[in-house]
């Protein structure tokens, strides 16, 4: 898998690096260009829209792995045996955050949608409405963490940036399609101090257990797919 990832990568170096991290930039903000949009969605449908978005982000982002890994080591800071349990102690926290943001309902950012959407039981987005977002979040930073190389902050750097600038610009782009006034009555239904045993029954058990259980299958793949033991 890691040698599938070494041809993907083309050319090998930065400047096919910076290209690749350019292209998956430039594709998350294609939904902000409305006119474009609503071309498509006419098409192919507001589902087929974000399918098809959806498919041609993981493309994208298989790219840039691929030349991440192929570029040149240039060191920035030396790994520590310590940073190396930052993946490791993120990575169960981040796996929920992504199971349990594309399972359930949410008018507000990336997953499956608003349909179906009980403002009564708003699960996990009493404590984010971003769930999915913040995953990918806390999944870059734990990562830039132990990879010190230029390569490597090109790629999770930037996906750090944008897990942090996204939340504002989903809410702002929520807002604009469901209006002001419904945005904000959806909003204060979540907002407030989180009630913990009714999140957590609203999530549902098997949400968190599918979410822990991807973590020791992402940890296995990762030495055959990234060549690279996750371990620390």
């Amino acid at each position: 898998m890691n040698e599938l990832f070494r041809s993907i990568s083309l050319t090998g170096g930065f400047g096919h690096l910076v290209l690749a991290v350019a292209c998956f930039l430039v594709a998350h903000s294609l939904t902000n260009l409305r006119p474009l949009r609503h071309r498509i969605e006419a098409v192919v449908g507001t589902a087929g829209f974000y399918a098809g978005y959806s498919v041609l982000s993981t493309v994208l982002l298989v790219w840039v792995i691929a030349a991440a890994i192929a570029a040149p080591t240039v060191i920035l800071w030396a790994q520590q045996p310590w940073m190396r349990w930052a993946p490791s102690l993120i990575m169960p926290v981040a796996c929920p955050l992504w199971v349990i943001g594309l399972t359930r309902p949410n008018p507000f950012s990336i997953g499956p949608g608003g349909a179906g959407f009980d403002p009564a039981r708003p699960g996990i987005l009493r404590l984010t409405r971003h769930p999915v977002v913040w995953g990918l979040g806390l999944w870059a930073g734990a990562h830039l963490v132990p990879n010190g190389t230029l390569a490597g902050v090109m790629l999770f750097a930037p996906l750090l940036i944008l897990s942090v600038l996204g939340p504002r610009i989903l809410d702002a782009k929520r807002r604009q399609s469901l209006g002001w006034e419904e945005w904000r009555r959806l909003a204060d239904t979540v907002g407030g101090p989180v009630d913990w045993p009714a999140l957590l029954g609203e999530i549902g058990p098997w949400r968190i257990l599918a979410g822990l259980a991807l973590v020791p299958v992402l940890m296995t793949l990762h030495p055959l797919v990234i060549g690279l033991s996750p371990f620390p």
